[in-house]
């Protein structure tokens, strides 16, 4: 700076500057640099354009309805293969044979069991109604008994009140005797004593004499009756006893013969319905050796091969793909995103074997993809920390291919809002999850016109 030194470096700037100045910047860095300004504002703008967040994930292609899935077709008995009516890949029509099976069980073996059920059945039937007139008629029979034994009662009780007025007609008449005995007796005495002082003749005692012995009889002749007679209601009072214990006696055999006849009608009737439900199950089994296609649908493999194959009960024996099934995918994504996602979100699918050119963040120029609506999301992972949902065709979008099946793969992106290209990278960048202005509605009803929040009261 103060030009002290001999060895001055200002001529050698002066020889350089007029060097460079002599150089030429080339076309093609120009051109070059020019691109790279050009890329760079461009790159500067795209941070700034809208880009539609979305949650990818990975499924397959399954039936929305439950009942339209692939199903195995099961045996509801034992049984023999005999005949199989149906090759893999055909298709059946709902109520179609599958296949024959013959019976293994030697309960079954006879091939009158029907009908030689049926007039078991109908013979117990005839028994039932033979004891029903026998309880018509001990019923008839008890009653005449009560009759009876009323009519007998009231008989035998007449003949104690006879009985009784004879004994006191007897009683009067003993009492009677009694008195004229004492009456003769004291005429006798008397008499004897004038007999033996010589009063009266021996013919006037023997007559009186006579008289008194003849009172005598007369009195134990009264006696003896009135004894009798007091027996003979004695015997009357029994006679009533016996003629109650007698008919009671008889009605209490009919009334245990009523009611064990009543008895043998309700087991009858127990066995009757209990033949009539093995009958049932006679018919219903007869009905399952033919195996039935339970839908329309394609015979997908036989689980059972050749003829003469021995099944259980509850064996698979063909697998079947159910005609025309309304399509859904079945769509998993990660438990941390499943908060972002309700029901009724848009989705882009791509189809395992269709082409496509994908800008997830930009569907309107997306090439191949399918629209689709989020329409079950399940409350429980299926995976290990992923949860499916089942995505339905979208009716406002292209229709889904033909040519697609139940099983194929599928990928999806479920859209959600538009945010900056900057902010999506640096989301991207960090991990984020994506973010939602609005928070999930879980409450949306679903087809049949219900709201999944009325489960929760």
């Amino acid at each position: 700076m103060l030009k002290i030194s001999e060895n001055s470096i200002e001529n050698r700037v002066r020889e350089k500057s007029l060097l460079f100045k002599t150089l030429k910047t080339p076309d093609a860095g120009k051109m070059v640099a020019k691109i790279l300004l050009m890329v760079t504002f461009a790159f500067i703008i795209l941070l700034f354009l809208p880009w539609q967040q979305n949650i990818r994930g990975n499924g397959e292609i399954t039936a929305f309805d439950p009942g339209s899935r692939p199903q195995q077709v099961e045996s509801a008995i034992a049984g023999r293969i005999i005949d199989w009516n149906v090759i893999e890949g055909e298709l059946v029509t709902k109520g179609d044979t599958i296949l024959t099976l013959a019976e293994i069980k030697d309960k079954y073996f006879d091939t009158l069991l029907l009908p030689r059920t049926l007039q078991q059945i109908e013979a117990k039937k005839e028994g039932i109604l033979a004891k029903e007139e026998k309880v018509i008629n001990l019923t008839d029979q008890i009653e005449a008994l009560n009759d009876l034994l009323v009519n007998k009662v009231e008989q035998s009780e007449n003949k104690l009140k006879q009985t009784i007025y004879k004994q006191t007609r007897d009683s009067i008449a003993f009492e009677t005797e009694k008195v004229r005995f004492a009456n003769q007796e004291n005429i006798f005495e008397r008499n004897r004593q004038r007999y033996d002082r010589g009063n009266i003749p021996l013919t006037k005692f023997q007559e009186l004499e006579s008289k008194f012995q003849e009172s005598k009889n007369k009195v134990n002749s009264a006696e003896n009756k009135f004894l009798e007679t007091k027996q003979e209601v004695i015997n009357a009072r029994v006679n009533i006893s016996a003629v109650r214990s007698e008919y009671l006696e008889k009605i209490a055999k009919a009334n245990s013969d009523l009611n064990n006849t009543k008895a043998e009608i309700f087991k009858d009737q127990a066995d009757v319905t209990k033949m009539e439900n093995e009958y049932a199950n006679y018919e219903v089994r007869a009905q399952q050796y033919q195996i039935i296609a339970p839908q329309t649908g394609y015979i997908q493999k036989a689980l059972r091969q050749g003829i003469g194959e021995t099944i259980k009960e509850g064996d698979a024996v063909a697998e079947i793909m159910p005609y025309n099934p309304p399509l859904a995918v079945a769509m998993y994504v990660k438990a941390m995103d499943v908060p972002l996602i309700e029901r009724g979100r848009k989705v882009r699918i791509e189809f395992d074997g269709w082409p496509a050119l994908i800008f997830s963040g930009w569907p309107n120029v997306t090439v191949g993809t399918f629209g689709g609506i989020v329409e079950v999301i399940d409350r429980v992972d299926s995976k290990k920390g992923e949860y499916r949902m089942l995505i339905v065709p979208d009716p406002e979008d292209e229709p889904w291919p033909d040519q697609v099946r139940v099983g194929s793969g599928t990928k999806g992106w479920v859209m959600l809002d538009n945010v900056a290209v900057w902010y999506e990278l640096w989301r991207q960048l960090n991990g984020f999850p994506p973010s939602l202005y609005e928070a999930p509605d879980d409450s949306a009803p679903s087809k049949d016109g219900k709201k999944e929040a009325q489960a929760k009261k």
